[in-house]
């Protein structure tokens, strides 16, 4: 558990069974954090402690292939050296396995689930979407991809930040994977029984997941579970449509000297500087003139060189 708010840095910071706000950050273990991944670090602990609410992080452990060794305990240690302390326990998706997988046993009973041994190279013979062909073969495939058996095609969301957004009626009308042809469990599927595990009421992540949004908000109408709000706060991109990432070696973040990245952080998301301090002096004054209305409202923004 990471160390608490100070209650004089925080003193409308709530206890944990206060429930009127949880957001979340929910880093994946590849590698080390870096500017992009503090973008959404911050930005969503800024919306939460904002609203006087908690702040939860999960680790997205599901993908072992993509895992670096080591890299959990390092977000985590980078989180601290910020002064980003969470709320609760950190939830790793690895513990979470069989609970997957007792849904996707009973998505299957219910026909609401289906298992697909269609390719890459058939779904682009379609046109680059799948067309539910295995939904209705008989006998149906005993193995390979689970499909979930789309009844909703919800193809239009509100973000707190972006207004209304409308995905293509293909994209929100497919049968989308749920459980991967290796065995691993896919992120739509995840996140969504997470998150209503963990009761998050918004999710604040990067604009990279925006159509994914009414994927999730599909999954949560089908099991029944009160759907969050979302906010997408822009991508930082080295040039245009290449966002920093781990699979671009993004640099780590210091975690020597945090200040000089949190202010470029706040300066990013529209937000007016903090006196360099002890960090967590920093945040309490950044949470005291925390305005949504100040973040810029596109999908990405062009680093300067160097920066």
């Amino acid at each position: 558990m990471s160390p608490q708010a100070d209650p004089t840095l925080f003193p409308n910071h709530p206890k944990l069974d206060d429930k009127a706000y949880i957001g979340r950050f929910a880093p994946s273990p590849s590698g080390p954090l870096h500017f992009g991944s503090l973008i959404a670090a911050l930005g969503s602990y800024l919306r939460a402690r904002a609203e006087q609410g908690q702040w939860l992080v999960r680790i997205e452990d599901i993908d072992p292939p993509r895992e670096v060794a080591g890299a959990s305990d390092l977000i985590l240690k980078t989180l601290e050296a910020y002064g980003l302390h969470w709320d609760g326990a950190v939830l790793y998706q690895s513990s979470r396995l069989d609970d997957y997988q007792a849904r996707l046993n009973s998505l299957l009973a219910e026909d609401m689930a289906y298992y697909c041994q269609c390719t890459r190279k058939q779904i682009q013979a379609m046109g680059g979407t799948y067309d539910g062909r295995c939904a209705k073969r008989t006998p149906k495939h005993d193995s390979g991809a689970i499909r979930i058996r789309n009844t909703l095609a919800i193809d239009c969301f509100n973000d707190e930040l972006l207004g209304a957004i409308e995905v293509e009626p293909a994209f929100a009308a497919e049968d989308f994977i749920i459980k991967r042809r290796d065995g691993l469990y896919a992120y739509q599927l995840a996140v969504v029984m997470d998150d209503a595990f963990q009761g998050i009421t918004e999710v604040v992540r990067g604009a990279d997941l925006l159509t994914s949004s009414a994927r999730q908000a599909t999954l949560f109408c089908l099991f029944g579970e009160h759907t969050p709000k979302w906010l997408h706060l822009p991508l930082a991109c080295a040039q245009p449509g290449m966002k920093l990432s781990k699979q671009n070696h993004a640099p780590a973040i210091d975690l020597k000297a945090p200040q000089a990245s949190i202010n470029a952080a706040l300066a990013f998301l529209g937000q007016p500087p903090c006196e360099p301090d002890r960090v967590e002096i920093m945040l309490a004054q950044a949470v005291s003139q925390f305005d949504l209305s100040r973040i810029p409202r596109q999908q990405e923004i062009i680093l300067p060189p160097g920066a």
